[in-house]
Parts: C-alpha cells; sequence; structure tokens
C-alpha cells in the first residue's frame, strides 16, 4: 500500500471514531440514535446486496420465515431463493401452516410481481 493510501485510510479511521450516532443526533442530522442506525443499516444493505442474502437466510433457518418472504427480503426472485437454499443444502419448508402465513405468502408474491 502507498503511503497516500495509508494515510487516507488512517485519516477515514480517525474521522470514523470521532462520529457517534449521538454526535449526529445533536448536530439535529437525525431525530434519534435509532433513526441514525437505520439509515446506517439501510445504506450498508443497498451497498452489499449479498449482506441482504444472507440475512434471509438466517431468517429463513432460525425464524422460520416464508420462503416467499425471504425472497422478498433478499431482494430477489422465490424461484432464486429456492435455489440459493438448495445450493447451500438447507430444506425447503414447502406450503403453510397458518392462514396468517398463506396472507404473509400471498402479499410477499404480490410484491415481487408488482400486483399490489
Amino acid at each position: 500500500m502507498q503511503s497516500k493510501d495509508k494515510t487516507f485510510l488512517d485519516n477515514s479511521k480517525e474521522h470514523l471514531n470521532m462520529l457517534t450516532a449521538k454526535t449526529l443526533v445533536e448536530a439535529q442530522l437525525y431525530p434519534n440514535q435509532d433513526a441514525v442506525f437505520a439509515d446506517a443499516l439501510r445504506h450498508l444493505l443497498r451497498a452489499r446486496p449479498e449482506l441482504k442474502i444472507q440475512l434471509a437466510i438466517y431468517r429463513y433457518e432460525k425464524e422460520n420465515i416464508s420462503l416467499a418472504k425471504a425472497a422478498n427480503l433478499a431482494g430477489i426472485s422465490w424461484a432464486q431463493m429456492k435455489d440459493i437454499l438448495l445450493e447451500k443444502g438447507i430444506s425447503l419448508r414447502l406450503g403453510v401452516e397458518t392462514l396468517t402465513e398463506a396472507q404473509n405468502d400471498i402479499q410477499a408474491l404480490r410484491q415481487e410481481l408488482g400486483a399490489s
């Protein structure tokens, strides 16, 4: 790494160390710290879409969300999500157990198809 690059990284780290959610709220850039974290997470997931997929997989496995909901969270199609889960050796849970799950699946599919 060149000296100029290292200086930039060192300065960036220093600026990040000085920057806190509290400071952003005090500067009236955000209404509260929750808004800071929500915005930071939104930008992180936008910049690194693979994290959205990994998070959807985690929630599918641990929180028992539906395949349609996982796909919606990941920002990909139902078929793509199914393929990713199968590639990772994750068993599919097809079908719903409650009326609420069926309604959630229908809503997620409508959003995916753009027919809200």
